[in-house]
């Protein structure tokens, strides 16, 4: 077995495809593991198929160091040569969503429901940067640990400006859409398919096309709809039979018209069950992305605040922090409206997107709260350790200090028209 390679020494294989075999190694300059992929060096690269894996390859390859989203597995480093190479990957532990498919294993409807929300973000991404996946199924999305996932396997991607062999050679025939299987341009609605027949099978246990050969199968990709999922499993929400079965319509228009419009009425729909009592991540990244303050910030920032805050839904009338306590958190404000007093008379009334505790923040640590900050309706809070804070990368963190920068400064011209009209 293979001890090193490069800075990397191998710990023990993880997975093995057609063409590569995957290691989990350590990084010997960083200490940290790494998922190392490892080109196949029996392959004979002068037969069709061999071209083929080597161009899968050869695709990974090129995208080190160019998709950076909390949802999408990172490639750190590739080596590539005429007939050998290796491309390391992050490390995700916690394995693929395979094993969920089945139906003694199925994840709850609103867990599947967050992976999906989860998964159309990175998709989007991608799409933005050129790349159509072409190979979306449970094996290539990745656990982190309960909802958290990444999409990983990009050696199939369409690239823009790249070269791909035929679309027939390339994705898992269960999963294809019927742009891939009828051989005709693929864009963004082809990966939305695929993912719909993820979502299904998560959801149900089964896939929307089964058949006993490929002939058949893409028979029924091409022309057969699929039974509702609500048909299949009890429980499941008649709107998201909706939702999935418009993903899987047979020609792109009539799918969704962007991977947000699919991604919202996932979060929608998910919101309609358990997650009315607790905060889930596709509700915490909307009320952040909605907010003004809040738009000079990417997508893949936006996921970085979702990460690092603890969200909680409050009632009316719940003291948040009171004036002379001290305390180590900044807040921003979700959904609802709050009331700033300073010994008993009102200061401020607080709105969604706006923020409060920002000296925790400044001073590094804990602060004494200058006055005490009240719920007036239901309402909806992040919560931000300052420890939590200097974990973000430095261009999220830039951005949430100019953020509160002008937040402070909105404040104080406020404070001074106050003063002049008490004054005149």
């Amino acid at each position: 077995m293979l001890q090193r390679i490069g800075k990397y020494e191998i710990q023990r294989p993880v997975g093995k495809g057609a063409s590569a075999t995957v290691y989990l190694a350590r990084d010997t300059f960083t200490g940290s593991d790494v998922a190392l992929k490892v080109f196949d060096t029996s392959i004979a690269l002068d037969t069709p198929e061999g071209e083929t894996f080597h161009k899968q390859f050869m695709n990974e390859a090129s995208l080190a160091g160019k998709l950076t989203h909390p949802h999408i597995v990172a490639i750190l480093e590739a080596v590539v040569g005429d007939k050998t190479g290796h491309v390391a990957m992050e490390y995700v532990p916690g394995g693929n969503l395979a094993p969920y498919a089945v139906r003694d294993k199925l994840l709850p409807v609103e867990d599947a429901i967050e992976i999906g929300f989860k998964c159309c973000g990175a998709l989007d991404y991608a799409f933005r940067h050129g790349i159509v996946h072409r190979d979306i199924k449970p094996a290539n999305i990745m656990v982190v640990k309960g909802t958290e996932i990444k999409v990983a396997d990009f050696g199939a991607a369409l690239l823009r400006g790249g070269t791909s062999g035929p679309v027939l050679s390339i994705g898992s025939p269960a999963y294809m859409s019927p742009e891939q299987v009828g051989d005709m341009p693929l864009a963004y609605h082809s990966d939305m398919f695929s993912l719909a027949v993820v979502l299904y099978e998560l959801v149900t246990g089964q896939r929307p096309f089964v058949a006993s050969n490929a002939a058949t199968l893409f028979q029924k990709i091409l022309y057969e709809d699929p039974a509702p999922p609500s048909k299949v499993r009890a429980g499941v929400p008649p709107a998201l039979d909706h939702a999935l079965l418009r993903a899987l319509s047979k020609q792109p228009q009539d799918r969704y018209n962007t991977w947000a419009e699919f991604a919202l009425d996932l979060a929608s729909i998910g919101g309609l069950s358990v997650y009315e009592k607790t905060v889930p991540d596709s509700e915490k990244y909307g009320a952040l992305r909605k907010m003004a303050s809040l738009q000079p910030f990417s997508d893949a920032e936006i996921w970085e605040l979702v990460h690092a805050s603890r969200w909680t839904r409050v009632p009316p009338r719940a003291v948040i922090v009171r004036e002379n306590e001290p305390g180590k958190s900044l807040f921003l404000v979700a959904k609802g409206e709050l009331k700033v007093t300073k010994q008993g008379r009102l200061l401020n009334v607080l709105k969604a997107g706006e923020c409060f505790g920002e000296m925790a923040y400044i001073q590094e640590g804990a602060a004494v709260r200058q006055a005490t900050v009240e719920s007036l309706t239901d309402a909806l809070l992040a919560e931000f350790e300052s420890g939590a804070l200097e974990r973000l990368s430095e261009s999220c963190q830039l951005r949430f200090a100019r953020t509160l920068l002008r937040s402070l400064v909105e404040r104080l011209a406020l404070a001074n028209v106050r003063i002049v009209n008490v004054v005149t």
